[in-house]
């Protein structure tokens, strides 16, 4: 389908990506561009790749079709140096009105050269949150006109903390479009988003590969902090009838010494760690070893360790935290004989800022990870202020103590899962 066809760009723009090798609009870009140019706040979710920096410079430029006052009328948000350069980069490429002058703003040593350049006249401004906030503050980045404010990586903004600049410079602007590039959507991201987006329009678009990697079945835990995944590992690790064999990977010796020192205190010889670091420590020199001791139940191996591990016969996989690198995630999660009888599950916990490497992941499997609902029996951590130091009540530490709400005898192993998720579990039994 040509540009043509169904958006409402202007002449200029046709040319402009049709002579940039861009021949076809894309998926989000067919349902968001025409919105846009209606004014219309929207809330634009896609994987890398799904031509979102395309969308909304298309949409901005066409909204130049005058020479320029040289006030900034836009205002775009991403989260790094980088970013602001290569978006800058977009526009000039796709720009045929160089009277629009555009303005890059990030942290760098000194104010004087970006406060110059505004000065001398900008109408887009392209800016990572907290030097925008900072000039802006410093009364030389004027907002007055700006009627259209874009957030692009929104979800990576959130994961560096940036959010309370984001809210400051919207609050800024009387009144505008809003609009939001981002990956994934999650609770973080909705409570930056909810003080200033008025009723958006949220289009979703997903681009898995083409060839679908066999992979086991797959959970993913939604949990919002490390304390409350720590509690979703107590809460399974605690059915012995079921959880068997279960191999937990983690980023760090640190973090594997916290599960390992939570779980011991109620499963003790159960947990053991590959290649412990310290003599006195419970563990194995391989995955056989661990198979063949009918008593250890959990073993904990640091994404640090290298080695090729055999993963076959064990019926469950948890990745507590997501390796660095994509490829080792997905080697092993990845069936290499699916018509075997033997079943594994791979269940992974994720917070909301992790949730964007799950967004890859699926793309480079060709497939969604099925959400699981949480227990209702487990405790959510509550991330809260750190009390002071004559503070009298005894607080434990995340993850120490009850995993989740005590319950009858009668039902204490149900959790409470759905039917669905159970029976998935269920499955693994065989492999005691």
């Amino acid at each position: 389908m040509a540009w043509s066809d169904k958006l409402k760009l202007n002449k200029q723009l046709l040319r402009s990506v049709n002579e940039a090798g861009f021949a076809n609009p894309k998926e989000l870009q067919l349902k968001t561009i025409n919105r846009i140019i209606g004014g219309q706040d929207i809330i634009a979710i896609g994987p890398e790749g799904s031509g979102k920096t395309t969308t909304y410079v298309l949409g901005i430029l066409n909204r130049f079709n005058y020479a320029p006052e040289g006030v900034p009328r836009v205002l775009v948000l991403v989260p790094e140096k980088e970013q602001v350069v290569a978006v800058i980069e977009q526009f000039d490429r796709l720009n045929k009105n160089k009277s629009i002058r555009i303005v890059g703003l990030y942290v760098t040593p000194g104010f004087e050269s970006q406060m110059d350049e505004l000065a001398d006249g900008a109408d887009i401004v392209v800016a990572t949150p907290d030097r925008a906030r900072a000039i802006y503050l410093k009364l030389a980045l004027n907002l007055n006109k700006v009627d259209l404010m874009v957030i692009d990586d929104a979800d990576q903004i959130v994961k560096k903390g940036l959010q309370l600049p984001v809210v400051e410079l919207a609050n800024s602007i009387d009144k505008g479009q809003h609009l939001v590039f981002t990956e994934v959507m999650h609770a973080k991201l909705e409570k930056m988003l909810d003080p200033f987006m008025r009723q958006p329009a949220t289009i979703e678009v997903d681009e898995l590969g083409e060839t679908a990697i066999e992979t086991h079945e797959q959970l993913l835990y939604n949990v919002p902090n490390f304390g409350t995944k720590l509690n979703l590992l107590n809460l399974f690790m605690y059915d012995e009838e079921l959880f068997t064999k279960t191999i937990v990977f983690v980023n760090t010796q640190t973090t594997a010494e916290k599960l390992f020192q939570s779980l011991k205190s109620r499963l003790r010889t159960g947990v053991a760690y590959l290649n412990p670091k310290f003599f006195d420590s419970k563990g194995f020199k391989t995955i056989e070893e661990f198979k063949a001791e009918a008593g250890a139940r959990i073993l904990i191996v640091t994404n640090e360790n290298d080695e090729n591990l055999n993963l076959s016969g064990i019926p469950f996989l948890i990745h507590f935290d997501l390796p660095a690198d994509n490829e080792l995630f997905i080697s092993r999660v990845a069936n290499p004989n699916p018509d075997d009888k033997e079943e594994t599950l791979a269940m992974t916990f994720a917070t909301d800022i992790e949730l964007s490497q799950v967004k890859k992941i699926e793309q480079m499997i060709g497939n969604k990870i099925p959400v699981a609902e949480l227990p209702d029996d487990l405790v959510i951590v509550t991330e809260s202020k750190p009390k002071k130091a004559d503070a009298k009540e005894d607080v434990k530490p995340a993850g120490v103590g009850e995993a989740f709400h005590e319950k009858k005898a009668s039902n204490a192993k149900t959790y409470n899962l759905s039917a669905s998720t159970k029976a998935k579990m269920n499955k693994k039994k065989k492999h005691g």
